[in-house]
């Protein structure tokens, strides 16, 4: 079992920047790919990026490439999403998720097992 919680999450204008985190507490082979998903009002559930314990390996969603990172610092179980030139269409919750299993190419929220209560994100124009 693994639990997630997410800060950081906040509202901002068009062009800034936030940093979310996402603390794992539990067994930590169970959350060998972490990632982040975000879900719009009216909007299915949208893969962002996660990152893969084993080899390092990231894997963003076309939509955020060049603009977000995601990292993760395994001494403090934690895993991070800096988001920079935010825009009004990155306004969602997010929310971070875990996986025992390798990170696919394409983050899908199926492959997950654990996830997080979300943390709003709110840019405006």
């Amino acid at each position: 079992q693994v639990k997630l919680a997410e800060s950081g999450g906040g509202s901002v204008q068009a062009g800034g920047s936030l940093r979310l985190s996402c603390v794992a507490f539990g067994y930590p082979y169970n959350s060998r790919c972490m990632g982040w998903f975000r879900q719009a009002s009216g909007k299915e559930r949208e893969g962002v990026a996660a990152i893969d314990r084993a080899n390092e390996r990231t894997y963003y969603g076309d939509s955020v490439k060049g603009r977000f990172t995601i990292s993760r610092d395994n001494t403090k179980a934690t895993v991070y999403l800096q988001m920079n030139s935010l825009k009004p269409e990155d306004t969602a919750m997010y929310y971070c998720a875990a996986t025992p299993n390798e990170c696919d190419s394409v983050p899908r929220a199926a492959r997950y097992n654990f996830w997080g209560q979300g943390t709003q994100v709110t840019v405006s124009s």
